[in-house]
């Protein structure tokens, strides 16, 4: 998969905003949580670190990489939903981490997610990344489930066949 990171644009924030997932996964719609859903849509309160994904000339996702401290960057991401669940998720990972590692150069990357995304936990676990708590957050109307995870690779990026 061969991908180009840019900083996001409104429009850009504005499509990914409307994107809508299958089943158990429409949590992890934008506004599937209006607080979620102003931050990212509003350029004032989003990420300056937020990338758009794109391959081949279509929006594919977005990569945000929020510094925690000089050695530490928490990331966030999306991929469009019809290319969930199709074996795409480690390559794109691994690009964004390519990305991260290239502009910031941090000896880890942490992550938080779902606990009930094991498809998630599972390219994450390829990725070098391991669960270090789980907590409670409250979103989308309720209180769920999440696990923070680090990469321990010390800035190596796993590669994938």
């Amino acid at each position: 998969m061969v991908i180009q990171f840019q900083p996001i644009t409104q429009a850009e924030a504005e499509i990914i905003a409307e994107w809508q997932y299958p089943g158990e996964y429409s949590f992890y719609d934008m506004k599937a949580d209006q607080e979620d859903y102003e931050e990212f849509i509003d350029p004032d309160q989003r990420s300056k670190h937020t990338q758009s994904v794109w391959r081949h000339g279509e929006l594919i996702g977005f990569f945000t990489s929020d510094p925690v401290d000089a050695q530490t960057i928490n990331i966030g991401l999306g991929m469009h939903p019809d290319l969930t669940g199709k074996g795409e998720g480690q390559l794109f990972l691994q690009e964004g981490l390519q990305f991260i590692f290239e502009n910031y150069a941090p000896s880890k990357v942490t992550l938080a997610v779902a606990v009930f995304n094991k498809r998630a936990i599972k390219v994450y676990e390829r990725a070098g990344f391991v669960v270090v708590k789980t907590f409670q957050q409250p979103t989308n109307g309720g209180i769920y489930e999440f696990v923070k995870m680090e990469n321990r690779d010390e800035g190596q990026v796993a590669t994938f066949p």
